[in-house]
């Protein structure tokens, strides 16, 4: 089974992967967009001496990719969040949510991280980019081997994203499977990880020629690689599989949302609705040489006089 776990499950969930993700991608684009539906959080471009927002309601493309900048990198949109709560009377308050917004910053920036630590699995020699993070990572050098930051970090921010959906119960009414799915999903990679790393550890150089076998698509199975592995590589086949099916391919989603990539120039360019389809327009000239003879036998004026009269002498 290790020829099954380690080279048929990771190549289905990669084909699965990348099919499903341009597959998403080549239908959201497709999609017309009816309406201009920039999402605007401050004054509008209107005359000059009215000082606009070029971030919050950006009228050009340099103001839309500060806006998306700011929200994939910064996720702006989520630090001004406010939470709102019931109180005794009843009165409804609003407050700071800004330890959602900590917990999902951790969350991405600690899972990129990891992700670009373990590209050194599937390159040789190693870039020097990827050393340098990986020094960062663990700068602080708590135990031995190495107890990297962002594994912390990123085991953190899932307990508290889990425990927030569990403990809120708005929130947990509000939560289905495939929002508890992808944070027990990614929490149970991080463990194994972390249990290979510290625990029952995997010999290294194992992985490696097997990974790198994988890249070159010349799979073989070496000796050495424990069936902790083989449940980690699991996992992450799993992950990858369903990620174009799940909520997780919001990352992608951001790019093509036309609530934050349209600058909103209504006052300035007219948006022309795509699915509009040509009309057979009948125009006022038209109109009168089909109805001439009747518009003036009732009365009517008609801008082409002569030609009315000489239609009611004949």
């Amino acid at each position: 089974m290790s020829y099954v776990f380690g080279v048929i499950i990771p190549y289905a969930a990669i084909i699965i992967f990348i099919a499903g993700f341009l597959y998403k991608i080549a239908q959201w684009a497709a999609a017309p967009v009816p309406f201009h539906i920039p999402t605007a959080c401050g004054q509008q471009r209107s005359l000059r001496w009215i000082l606009s927002s070029r971030l919050d309601n950006p009228h050009s493309t340099l103001g839309v990719i500060g806006r998306m900048a700011l929200e994939i990198l910064f996720f702006r949109s989520l630090f001004r969040n406010t939470g709102a709560e019931l109180k005794p009377g009843p009165v409804l308050v609003y407050g700071s949510a800004k330890w959602l917004w900590l917990a999902a910053m951790g969350f991405h920036w600690s899972l990129l991280v990891v992700l670009i630590r373990h590209l050194r699995f599937f390159t040789e020699p190693q870039p020097e980019l990827i050393t340098l993070i990986q020094n960062l990572d663990g700068f602080f050098q708590v135990a031995l081997p190495v107890l990297f930051l962002s594994d912390v970090i990123l085991i953190t921010a899932l307990a508290f994203l889990f425990i927030r959906r569990l403990a809120d119960a708005k929130l947990r009414y509000l939560s289905l499977a495939a929002d508890y799915f992808p944070l027990l999903l990614i929490g149970s990679i991080a463990v194994t990880g972390m249990l290979m790393r510290h625990i029952s550890k995997v010999d290294l150089r194992s992985v490696k020629e097997l990974t790198l076998g994988l890249i070159a698509l010349q799979p073989s199975i070496p000796q050495g690689v424990g069936i902790l592995f083989y449940i980690h590589i699991s996992l992450v086949s799993v992950l990858f599989a369903c990620f174009p099916f799940s909520k997780l391919m919001h990352m992608s989603g951001i790019f093509l949302s036309p609530t934050r990539n349209l600058a909103n120039n209504s006052r300035m360019r007219r948006h022309v609705n795509p699915w509009n389809y040509d009309v057979k327009v009948h125009t006022y000239e038209e109109y009168e040489e089909e109805f001439k003879p009747v518009m003036t036998a009732a009365g009517l004026p008609v801008e082409k006089a002569g030609s009315a009269d000489e239609e009611s002498a004949s």
